[in-house]
């Protein structure tokens, strides 16, 4: 009898192609996505090359760890600093000494070595990334939220108490877990490879672009919020500045708290420019 149209070759090249569109990729190393995606590796980082990417790593690394290790034992050390603003000051110090440890797992694990790494290394290392950079950010834009709260009343710290900063705390590392741990828990394009990104071979494209909106719009929410204190803070400055009828103390809070916003970017820029610099090189050279 004659073949069904099931039997015939064109049927049956349909449903390999699919079937291989559908498999999963757990098993595979992660040359078989970086050549998929025609992604540029460092097949061999020797010499100069190799001197420089390390040093430049472990010199910032080493300044990231020093540096927060100082603000978060500060912190704790001073009563003075025993302030709902401290207190997720020294929680920003911690993630920024956390995404020093994520910059040192990055090191060992990127160049030559990242089409060696099973897929699961591969998460761990941009988890790792994704976590510290989202704990910083929501704990910045937390931070100005507050700041927006004490400048509002007119006080240098804000009346949170002890118990809330605590929950906030917690629940901005649950939210920085999470959005690094997302691609692990099933959102990446493993299991449908048409979907993967070129810059991150094994991260869905939709997951990319979440995450950057994101993260945009935190920032975005985060700098409206300054924008307002700052704004706020100069008008107050002008307001109280011609009467001397008020205290020294109270024309001074304003700067005070522009101060502290002041301290807060800088201290932002400064700890994450590095590791801005050093992912620039890794995803230049992945």
């Amino acid at each position: 009898s004659a073949p069904g149209p099931t039997g015939s070759p064109v049927f049956q090249q349909d449903v390999q192609f699919f079937s291989t569109m559908n498999e999963c990729h757990y098993d595979k190393r992660m040359d078989f996505f970086y050549n998929r995606s025609n992604s540029d590796t460092a097949d061999e980082w020797t010499g100069t090359k190799l001197v420089i990417v390390l040093c430049f790593g472990t010199f910032f690394c080493l300044f990231i760890f020093f540096s927060n290790s100082l603000v978060i034992a500060a912190v704790i050390k001073n009563r003075k600093f025993h302030f709902p603003f401290y207190y997720l000051l020294a929680n920003l110090a911690a993630a920024d000494f956390f995404a020093g440890i994520a910059y040192v797992f990055l090191m060992f694990n990127t160049g030559p070595v990242s089409k060696t790494l099973t897929v699961n290394r591969w998460f761990l290392r941009q988890g790792l990334l994704d976590t510290s950079l989202t704990a910083s950010l929501t704990n910045l834009l937390v931070i100005a939220v507050e700041r927006h709260m004490s400048i509002m009343r007119m006080r240098v710290h804000s009346n949170l108490t002890k118990k809330r900063v605590t929950l906030l705390i917690l629940l901005i590392w649950a939210i920085a877990i999470f959005m690094g741990a997302v691609p692990t828990l099933g959102w990446n394009c493993l299991c449908d490879i048409s979907t993967c990104s070129s810059l991150a071979p094994i991260y869905s494209r939709s997951y990319l672009i979440f995450w950057t909106v994101s993260n945009l719009v935190a920032f975005f929410i985060m700098v409206v919020v300054y924008l307002r204190i700052y704004m706020y803070v100069k008008r107050k400055t002008n307001v109280l500045s011609p009467h001397t009828s008020g205290s020294i103390s109270r024309r001074r809070t304003p700067m005070k708290l522009m101060k502290t916003v002041m301290t807060v970017l800088v201290y932002f820029i400064v700890l994450w420019t590095p590791g801005s610099l050093f992912s620039f090189i890794q995803f230049s050279c992945p």
